[in-house]
């Protein structure tokens, strides 16, 4: 029996000393997924309302704007000013992309409503970006709050307020996480186009990291799953599932849309439809696209064009036109 003991203890002195260093290893390289996953490289913009307003009179009105966020950090996006007490319509880009994604959405979005359209970059995207760091949907919500608030300062010359009671978000993957979480919190954003939605922010870093490092990518995206918290820790990494948010944003319209380009966030985006069936908001669907928002980039000038106008329909009708759910 002695002899049983001390070959366990010689065992358990050779072995343990590779377990820690395997566990350290673990946490070292979730931690270091998440790092540069968080810190985007960095790109030039696909089109700037410089050169778009070459081509459209509507483009060359666009001006550059930078307010502060909640948390005291500054935040800068794209603003076509609408007529006085119209209904505004901020456009979220999803991860690694940026502001310019969405410019040709919100000149066409402005052209059509003359609703005062807004196209943030969110933290750690763009050129140059502001703050450095992405949250993957954590603080991007906070900031889509500052962005209405902001929002709600623009006045003509003559001390009239230029954007109403109405408020309407667009976003895709990552920008639809933030924009659905800041719906909760802000009954004014009554209309919500929201494409390729992820189940919550740890699917948003799981997606980023498998695009970045395919090879391996079931088991680094775990990795990066669990150094998330970690990596996160002074923001309390506090991950709610969007069909959770969905069933707190009652009496809204909302548009959910996903494709086949992307199954993963097409089905988190069917499972936030189911989630919210009788809640007491206005859904409407389409699932199949193809492609979605999420590669709509890629797609021919027809497919994108009747993209746009799908989502220029729901916010003409949502925001104007429904006063109320009927």
């Amino acid at each position: 029996m002695l002899k049983v003991k001390r070959l366990f203890r010689s065992i358990l002195r050779l072995v343990l000393p590779i377990v820690v260093l395997v566990v350290l290893a673990g946490v070292s390289a979730s931690i270091w997924l998440v790092h540069t996953s968080a810190r985007l490289q960095p790109n030039s913009y696909l089109m700037t309302p410089a050169k778009y307003g070459l081509l459209s009179a509507r483009g060359a009105q666009v001006t550059d704007e930078k307010w502060p966020n909640h948390d005291g950090t500054m935040a800068r996006g794209w603003l076509l000013r609408g007529t006085e007490n119209s209904p505004a319509v901020v456009l979220l880009h999803k991860y690694g992309a940026d502001r310019s994604y969405e410019l040709n959405l919100g000149v066409k979005l402005s052209e059509a409503t003359n609703f005062t359209v807004l196209m943030p970059d969110l933290r750690g995207h763009g050129e140059s970006p502001v703050v450095q760091t992405s949250t993957f949907g954590q603080n991007e919500s906070e900031d889509t709050l500052a962005a209405v608030d902001f929002l709600r300062t623009l006045k003509t010359p003559d001390g009239v307020p230029i954007v109403g009671s109405k408020i309407g978000i667009y976003g895709v993957e990552l920008g639809a996480l933030a924009a659905l979480r800041a719906a909760s919190k802000d009954r004014a954003i009554t209309s919500l186009a929201l494409d390729s939605v992820p189940a919550d922010s740890s699917a948003v870093i799981s997606n980023a990291v498998e695009h970045r490092y395919p090879f391996g990518s079931a088991v680094t995206s775990h990795l990066a799953g669990f150094g998330a918290p970690i990596y996160f820790y002074k923001d309390s990494f506090s991950d709610v599932s969007v069909c959770e948010t969905g069933k707190t944003v009652p009496d809204r319209h909302f548009l959910l849309l996903a494709g086949l380009d992307s199954p993963t966030l097409q089905a988190s985006t069917t499972k936030l439809g189911r989630c919210m069936q009788g809640v007491g908001a206005d859904v409407e669907s389409k699932y199949d696209l193809s492609p979605s928002g999420y590669s709509i980039m890629t797609a021919s000038l027809d497919k994108s064009q009747d993209y746009e106008q799908r989502i220029i329909d729901f916010f003409r009708t949502s925001l104007v036109t429904m006063d109320g759910l009927q």
